[in-house]
């Protein structure tokens, strides 16, 4: 049975065919068999064509939901993830087919993407945490729809996502869902870079900003060191943003409706722990959780985490 050529090998088949090459010289340059050669020249000669680029793709069949997807993409300064695309067909969607069909489709009906030059810094394991918020103001869970507030924490190294539920962005709740997330990593990175939100910087912003002396204090107790992102420069928190935009693919709640807010981190927890299991850290090459796994032992261990409070109760003293 012929061996399957790409096209491009065809391509020169025919072309090394045309300049007079014999069959034997052309199966040694691709290193095929003669027989190869022979069949694709015998195939060239009759005309021919792969039928298989006239077949139906199965990407057709959620054609409208992809064109949705771009449409609320077309805005983003960063092109299009197909993989993510393909993610949010599968979970949101049913779709049965293979990343490659939905890949071929929107290389086929969309143009491609503006080339851009960038760099990618990779930090060691257990040297950085980046925290931000992600907001979603139609979540149902059980008491109409209301706008929460997700907190996320990712591993600069091994990509391990946590991400937090809460009604509200103040103070107790940034230090709430800090406990929260740093449990589910299993430990302290030595760093934990954010943004310039007033729970974590009090005056200015980035290097000269002052940090808020509550999570000042906070960070002390738990062994990390905090470091404010600059204004206005997304990529220096890229892999958390990159978090935020995995939220809104892999754990939004608009349009669904939970038993409480527990039952709605539940559910975030376990769909987390599904994508940890299938995609693949840049850094490593294994998949998130193994990779997460790998950088365990070089997270400091949790320390006895302090709990906030905002109410303090004064008792009199004993007459």
């Amino acid at each position: 049975m012929p061996v399957k050529l790409r096209r491009e090998e065809v391509v020169t088949i025919q072309v090394l065919s045309e300049k007079g090459q014999k069959n034997t010289s052309i199966a040694k340059t691709l290193g095929v068999t003669e027989g190869n050669v022979r069949y694709h020249r015998r195939r060239y000669a009759e005309g021919a064509t792969d039928g298989r680029k006239d077949k139906p793709q199965k990407a057709e069949e959620v054609e409208k939901q992809i064109k949705t997807w771009f449409s609320a993409h077309e805005d983003e300064k960063r092109p299009v993830n197909v993989k993510d695309l393909y993610e949010h067909l599968q979970a949101e969607w049913g779709y049965g087919g293979s990343y490659k069909s939905v890949l071929r489709f929107v290389r086929k009906h969309y143009p491609l993407p503006r080339m851009r030059t960038y760099r990618r810094v990779e930090t060691p394991p257990g040297a950085q945490t980046q925290t931000d918020w992600g907001e979603y103001p139609r979540v149902d869970i059980g008491e109409g729809t209301q706008p929460l507030h997700l907190f996320l924490m990712s591993l600069s190294h091994s990509r391990q996502p946590a991400a937090i539920w809460s009604r509200r962005e103040d103070q107790l709740s940034w230090l709430s869902c800090h406990n929260a997330a740093y449990r589910r990593l299993q430990g302290v990175a030595a760093v934990n870079r954010v943004d310039n939100v007033k729970t974590a910087i009090a005056v200015g912003a980035g290097a000269w900003g002052t940090i808020n002396e509550t999570y000042r204090t906070y960070a002390r107790a738990v062994g990390f060191h905090v470091d404010a992102c600059q204004p206005r420069a997304a990529n220096a928190k890229g892999k958390v943003e990159a978090k935020v935009r995995l939220s809104r693919l892999r754990v939004n709640p608009e349009g669904k409706c939970f038993d409480g807010l527990k039952h709605l981190q539940s559910w975030t927890d376990d769909r987390l722990e599904q994508w940890s299991r299938k995609a693949i850290c840049p850094a490593t090459g294994k998949t998130v959780s193994k990779s997460w796994e790998g950088e365990l032992s070089r997270l400091a261990p949790l320390p006895i985490l302090p709990e906030p409070y905002d109410v303090v109760v004064l008792i009199p003293e004993q007459i």
